[in-house]
């Protein structure tokens, strides 16, 4: 019986998780599209500009990137950017952290919906997350460093 069931189960779930995959793929490429048609005015992906660089916002302290001139609101913000603070920031910036210099709202629920899975897929994933290695360090102008190289083993 539990032979039978097993193979069911794992059938259920690959054909859900495949279903998953062309929606979330859709929603990311709608996100960019929004992305590029209403953001660059302001933003990049690696280099500040008028606004922070967006790779790597999802997840991060608002406030945070070393270097750019953020209002006082924002800096002494204490939120990390996750799909429930980026809603509420898109939706409407200065009701949602009085003080910042952001002057641009996303009326549509499903293009903020978009614009926050976009900015997500830009972003590593969690370090609790042991599929992923930890993100890259940012270095003005929007390189990444090379990595180092290894510590060689202790001789014994």
């Amino acid at each position: 019986m539990l032979i039978r069931v097993v193979p069911l189960c794992l059938a259920t779930l690959l054909a859900g998780w495949a279903q998953a995959q062309p929606q979330d793929t859709r929603l990311i490429g709608q996100g960019q599209r929004l992305w590029q048609q209403r953001c660059t005015e302001c933003h990049t992906l690696d280099v500040d500009d008028t606004g922070p660089h967006h790779r790597g916002v999802f997840g991060r302290r608002a406030g945070s990137v070393k270097g750019y001139d953020y209002s006082r609101a924002l800096r002494k913000a204490n939120l990390v950017w996750d799909e429930t603070s980026l809603d509420r920031w898109l939706t409407d910036p200065e009701k949602f952290l009085p003080g910042q210099n952001m002057d641009y709202r996303v009326r549509s629920k499903a293009e903020r919906a978009a614009l926050i899975a976009y900015l997500k897929s830009l972003s590593p994933a969690p370090a609790s997350d042991p599929q992923t290695a930890p993100p890259a360090p940012h270095t003005p102008g929007g390189s990444t460093p090379a990595p180092r190289p290894a510590a060689a083993p202790p001789r014994g």
